[in-house]
């Protein structure tokens, strides 16, 4: 035993009790690894300052111009309108793909495989042209007679082709990200309400969804951010009232294409950035209980006075002193 451990005086020693003299250890890379990320930064903001090819006037001109403020618009209604339509047809995919029915197994994958297996710019195409194929749309009597008819350019205008193909496609991606969901949940709680004689739609609404939604928010999220950008490409159709479309439109009046790119680009992440903030909160909220558990810090150092104390700290707490409700 050195004498600095022998003398009750030492500062390695306090109450008593033998302290570590520990030294932290040292991350040089860290260091060198921060100084090229900060000096890339630098250079970045430099070349964006000093660049006048990226003409920043242009950029404070159309940013908040009347026209690209109107396809923001648009651009959001065609967002949140697909994605609602998805997500019903979604719901009703998932529960088909998990019905005992094998009939409606089949149809539900034979949607996922027909729609993730063709791009969504070819589908977009197609509802453009849909009235090519079906100039009218006539309800009545297979093989008998008609009822009435409509001109199908009058009910499926471009807005309306735009929300269901691009609303179609997705549904393809969050029925299996629902199912994914769904099948996450263990089998055992579906057995146990229905024993308790919960009929199967309550135990769905009540038990399984809330458990469900923890796995499905998250992909369903970025699904929507993805949409955000998708909708650029229902210039197939063509609707010509969209954000892209417009940034473009305007660049090619006033030969600036970069400038209004810069445009496009950052109303782009505004809006990101605002459904991102949703999506947190959205997880948070179904999080509540699993997600959200976090551990208390472990200070050895005053943990081992307390126990050299006999002072019942959290890290000497025995199980049967929880039990008993803390008593020791």
């Amino acid at each position: 035993m050195s004498p600095t451990d022998k003398n009750p005086n030492s500062p390695h020693r306090r109450d008593g009790v033998e302290l570590i003299d520990a030294v932290p250890v040292r991350h040089p890379g860290r260091w060198v690894g921060a100084a090229f990320i900060l000096l890339f930064v630098a250079l970045a903001i430099q070349s964006l300052v000093t660049n006048k090819n990226f003409h920043w006037e242009t950029v404070g001109k159309y940013l908040f111009d009347v026209l690209v403020l109107q396809s923001i618009g648009w651009t959001l209604l065609l967002t949140v309108s697909s994605m609602a339509l998805a997500i019903v047809l979604a719901i009703f995919l998932a529960f088909m793909r998990q019905s005992e029915n094998p009939l409606f197994r089949y149809i539900s994958w034979a949607w996922v495989w027909f729609f993730r297996g063709t791009p969504v710019y070819t589908q977009l195409v197609f509802w453009g042209l849909v009235s090519v194929l079906y100039p009218k749309i006539i309800i009545g009597v297979p093989f008998g007679p008609e009822w009435f008819s409509f001109d199908t350019e009058t009910i499926i205008t471009a807005l309306v082709a735009a929300i269901v193909g691009l609303g179609l496609n997705e549904s393809a991606y969050l029925a299996e990200i629902f199912r994914a969901g769904l099948k996450s949940v263990d089998n055992g709680q579906m057995e146990a309400a229905e024993a308790l004689g919960m009929r199967k739609s309550k135990v769905m609404w009540r038990i399984i969804l809330p458990q469900a939604m923890r796995v499905i928010v998250p992909p369903t999220g970025n699904e929507t951010i993805g949409m955000l950008k998708t909708t650029s490409l229902v210039l197939a159709i063509p609707f010509t009232l969209d954000l892209t479309f417009v940034t473009n439109t305007i660049a090619n009046r006033t030969y600036l294409p970069i400038p209004l790119l810069i445009v496009a680009a950052i109303w782009y992440l505004v809006i990101t950035s605002l459904l991102m903030v949703g999506q947190y909160y959205i997880e948070k909220h179904y999080g509540k209980g699993v997600d959200n558990v976090t551990m208390a810090p472990v200070k050895a150092t005053a943990v081992a006075q307390a126990a050299h104390a006999g002072e019942p700290t959290a890290g000497n707490i025995t199980a049967r002193d929880t039990t008993e409700g803390g008593n020791p």
